[in-house]
This record gives structure tokens, sequence and C-alpha cells, in this order.
């Protein structure tokens, strides 16, 4: 965003993960979230973009995936590549997990859709330009969960913490905190999506696979580290109290179209197996 005449400062983009950070007249040493374990930095070096050098080489398409439900996704894809989704609701639009890319023609196309209500973002990894998308529909309030508060790299007002297994979001809609990849994670239930069956927008937990019939569960997904039996039963117990059809994963065409509530099951069993063998 514009600041003063004088203000050399920039919001820095991480160019592994996308991640915009806090003002700053010189970029950051190096992006915390990749220095992470479960991320990382890139084979060519801490590298830095700016919301303004993104926005003439990329795009971001919008794709309807069933009745009140938008993928959005960069092309050529940037950072880690993930999805995010506009969801239409009566009482407004909701739009989950985040891209870094954010211009005029993304958002003339999502006020034509409704605009944006609420955000809310499974994890740290896909905060990207959050506080940008914010700003750009009316200062829609962010929700994350308490736990990974110390993982926003550009704090703001907009951003709402919530603590606790639930947490209801335009009434319909709830926030599952499913602990694994992150303490705070999060995903989306959608009980009337899935002609009412019920989906589960999932980000990185549960995983699709490139198998669509399976799911898998993850510490770091790029350095191969997964999570152990507990966790993954963890999980597994949370998720069965919302009833859900079908699965979005972070990334595009990867969704579990049907049976998704026994694909997470038999997926943590066949999960549990292999690392107990």
């Amino acid at each position: 965003m514009a600041g003063p005449q004088n203000d050399h400062r920039q919001s820095y983009i991480c160019v592994t993960c996308g991640t915009q950070h806090a003002r700053t007249v010189q970029p950051p040493e190096v992006c915390a979230i990749c220095a992470d374990a479960r991320q990382f930095v890139g084979l060519d070096g801490q590298q830095w973009t700016t919301l303004e050098q993104l926005q003439p080489s990329h795009r971001n398409t919008i794709q309807k995936e069933e009745p009140s439900l938008y993928s959005i996704f960069t092309e050529p894809g940037f950072a880690i590549g993930e999805r995010a989704f506009l969801l239409q609701t009566e009482k407004g639009n909701v739009l989950w997990d985040c891209l870094a890319l954010i211009d005029k023609a993304t958002i003339d196309a999502i006020h034509n859709l409704g605009g944006i209500a609420a955000i809310a973002i499974s994890h740290p990894h896909y905060y990207t330009t959050m506080i940008e998308w914010s700003l750009a529909f009316d200062n829609a309030p962010i929700y994350l969960h308490s736990h990974e508060r110390s993982w926003v790299m550009r704090r703001h007002e907009n951003i709402q913490f919530w603590s606790g297994e639930k947490q209801r979001l335009l009434d319909d809609l709830l926030l599952l905190n499913t602990p694994g990849h992150f303490d705070g994670y999060q995903v989306l239930h959608w009980p009337a999506g899935a002609d009412g069956r019920g989906v589960l927008l999932s980000g990185d937990q549960p995983q699709v696979c490139m198998d669509l019939r399976w799911v898998s569960f993850m510490y770091s997904y790029p350095n191969y580290i997964p999570l152990g039996p507990g966790k993954v039963q963890e999980i597994v117990r949370l998720l069965d109290s919302s009833e859900f059809d079908r699965i979005y994963g972070a990334f595009p065409r990867r969704t579990v179209s049907a049976d998704a509530k026994q694909v997470v099951k038999r997926s943590a069993e066949r999960f549990l197996k292999a690392i107990s063998s």
C-alpha cells in the first residue's frame, strides 16, 4: 500500500513461500517461516520480491468448483503454488487460504462474485499477503488460531485470533483446530457443500495425495518429516465430529470428490501402519 512520499519502506514478499513481511527499508535477512524445519530457504538462497514486481508477470485464475465455491490460483505458479477458495454464503463470502498475488483484475472479479466478508487461513505457509486482501475488501476480518500469533510476519488490527477447538464463522461455517502440521492449524467445514453432504477445506492437513483416493499427514512436506501416531489419531478424532463427503486440498485439482470421511480414516490407518513397520 502507498505511504508518505519520503517513506521508502516496502512490504517484502519471500519468493519461496510467498509471505509478505512488515514494511522495512531493506529486505529482512531471512524469512523465519522458510527457516523453520517445515519449510526451506530456496536453493538459490533467500530471495525477495514485492507485490508491485509480481503483478506484471503473474495473474490469478478463478475457477468454479461447485455451486457457491470458486478456487483461485496464480499463473505461472509462484512460491508454494497453493490455491485459495472463495466460498459464497447468505451471510457473505469467505476467502479460505490466501495467495501472494492480488491485483485489480482479481479484486474486480471477486467483487462481481459478492466480495469478501471474512478471511480464514489454514496455517502460516498460506498467510502470504493476507493484509492486502483484507484492506482491499473493506477491512474484512482475518480469523487465525491464537497458537499461530508468533508466525504472523505482518501484524495488523484486522487479524482476529481465536482459541480452543472450534470457532463459528458466518453462522453455518465452522473452523476446527486440528494440531499437527502447526499447533494452530485450522480447517474449514462447510456443511451445505457437496449437495448437503458436507465439504472440508483442508489446506495441507489432511493433504490430498496425487492418488486422489488417499490423504496424508506430515509435519514437513518438503523435508519429509511425518507426523507421529498420536497427532494423526487426534486429527482423525477431531474431524470425526463433522460430516463431509468431499475434501478440497491445497493444490489445483487435488480434490477427494466423494466418500472423503472414510478416505481420511483408511488413509490414517495406512499411514500409521507405514510409520510403525
